[in-house]
């Protein structure tokens, strides 16, 4: 028997006295909290996935150096067939959730893997830093570890820098001595941070001089002292039933807020140090930042693709699947998918080689966020408009199926050419609880948002273009002519 990490290990690992709060309360045991276990279990699953014996090869290797199998997440691939290898092993635990557990364990691992490629960038702000790292990533990737990050600011008065916001409200370097740091202050959004292991702490946001106190990465486990972890709104809590909310109520991963209060820091996991600049150099210099969202277009396609499956059956259940203007909106739709995996391909087909890495095409994943945080929301609404009303006219819960005569009136009124009355409510609940509920608009706001605003993703995208060939083509267009070769074909 293989020795990978299961559901069950990844569950026990979670009973560690962390400090996490919902509702006013701390919570005991986030494993059996009613807000929290059943995304808990999900993440075990995917666990449990990996280890099945059919599921080994496909899901996991054997680093070197390690005595257990890991999932590919960590693999750092060295050509494109590796890189496909990995990326299937990715799509496989994102068809687990259908695509809406955007932080399961494979997006952390992908950025680190990223980063890991990229050492010589830590080397370069510092040897000791560069050895916490690699050190680090060796630790997480060999025990399989899951692990979220926080590297968004508070937002509080956007006119100021973020030195110059209240006091304790931005995470900063509050004391240092020879045994590590201490940090205070708030970090957002740990997305699956409740049920991870481990926390890296990190700024995404650009810092400037001056902000040497914000300057810092880091990696914490979820425990430790001083960690406050407070957790929005559950909507799993509020699901009423698997069958009234099949994905809320077993795939929202949370969203919280970390406070840091007074936490300390060992040096072996300070990874930068009071550096504006290699804050960004950790995510922009490495491939970390290419690899985390390479991985984000990965569980993307698969989402996509589960959105198109419920807008077809939509159809199928309402009768309109063969009327002309249907079938066009369809088709649209499978094109729009069709996009988004092909512009996958495209970032593996197009890869380079970085020293013995190889890498996905870093402008061609940029140009697929801008295009996906816009394609999003016109998918979801095509699904809206595909539905009409049916998604409105649906019985209070499943506990009205309990009631004979309730029963018998939603078995006279859901009737569907191609599904029984109850069938066609059970997938009418899915389809509402993928666009239309509390969850599913989380999600469109996590769609459009989760790279940063559209300004953001545009700039990368400009940034990472090659514009110099695009220039060559008008400059040699306009070489090919002059005035005066058209005054003499006008004076002939």
């Amino acid at each position: 028997m293989a020795n990978v990490r299961t559901g069950a290990e990844h569950i026990k690992s979670l009973k560690d006295g962390r400090t996490v709060y919902i509702d006013g309360e701390l919570v005991a045991d986030v494993t059996t909290h009613p807000a929290f276990r059943n995304a808990v279990r999900a993440a075990a699953d995917l666990y449990d996935f990996q280890a099945q014996p059919e599921n080994i090869e496909l899901m996991t290797f054997q680093p070197d150096g390690s005595n257990r199998r890991v999932n590919r997440g960590w693999q750092m691939p060295r050509n494109y067939t590796e890189l496909v290898q990995r990326r299937k092993a990715l799509q496989a635990w994102a068809a687990l959730s259908c695509g809406f557990c955007g932080r399961s364990p494979d997006h952390l691992s992908s950025s680190l893997v990223g980063q890991r490629m990229g050492l010589d960038v830590f080397a370069k702000h510092g040897p000791a830093r560069a050895k916490a790292f690699a050190d680090y990533f060796d630790y997480a990737r060999n025990d399989d570890l899951y692990i979220s990050y926080v590297i968004i600011n508070p937002q509080a008065e956007r006119t100021k820098d973020w030195g110059q916001q209240v006091e304790e409200l931005v995470a900063r370097i509050v004391d240092e001595d020879s045994t590590g740091i201490t940090i205070r202050g708030a970090k957002m959004l740990g997305t699956g941070a409740v049920m991870a292991n481990e926390l890296l702490v990190a700024n995404m946001q650009p810092l400037k001089a001056g902000e040497e106190d914000i300057a810092f990465s880091c990696a914490l486990p979820m425990n430790v002292k001083g960690l406050r972890i407070l957790s929005r709104k559950s909507y799993e809590a509020h699901a009423v039933s698997v069958f009234d909310n099949p994905l809320s109520s077993r795939f929202d991963e949370n969203d919280a807020l970390m406070y840091f209060d007074d936490v300390k820091v060992p040096w072996d996991r300070v990874f930068v140090h009071r550096d504006t600049d290699m804050c960004r150099a950790q995510f922009h210099d490495t491939p970390g930042h290419v690899y985390q969202n390479y991985q984000a277009q990965i569980r993307l396609s698969v989402k996509m693709t589960f959105l198109a499956g419920l807008a077809r059956r939509l159809t199928e259940a309402i009768g309109t699947t063969r009327i002309p203007s249907i079938v066009e909106q369809l088709g649209t739709l499978a094109a729009q998918v069709g996009m988004v995996n092909s512009m996958l391909s495209g970032m593996e087909a197009s890869g380079v080689q970085v020293g013995e890495w190889y890498v996905p095409n870093k402008h061609y994943m940029y140009a697929a966020q801008v295009i996906t945080q816009d394609l999003y929301p016109r998918v979801a609404q095509t699904v809206r408009d595909l539905a009409g009303g049916a998604l409105i006219m649906l019985p209070s819960s499943a506990a009205d199926f309990a009631n004979p005569d309730v029963a018998t009136i939603i078995g006279k009124s859901q009737r569907a050419a191609t599904m029984a009355p109850q069938d066609k409510v059970k997938f009418l609940k899915a389809a509402w609880d993928a666009i239309g509920s509390e969850f599913g608009s989380r999600h469109l706001q996590y769609e459009m948002f989760y790279a940063g605003a559209r300004f953001v993703t545009t700039g990368h995208s400009f940034r990472t273009f090659d514009w110099n060939v695009a220039a060559r083509l008008v400059d040699d267009l306009l070489a090919s002519y002059s005035l005066d070769d058209a005054l003499g074909e006008l004076r002939k």
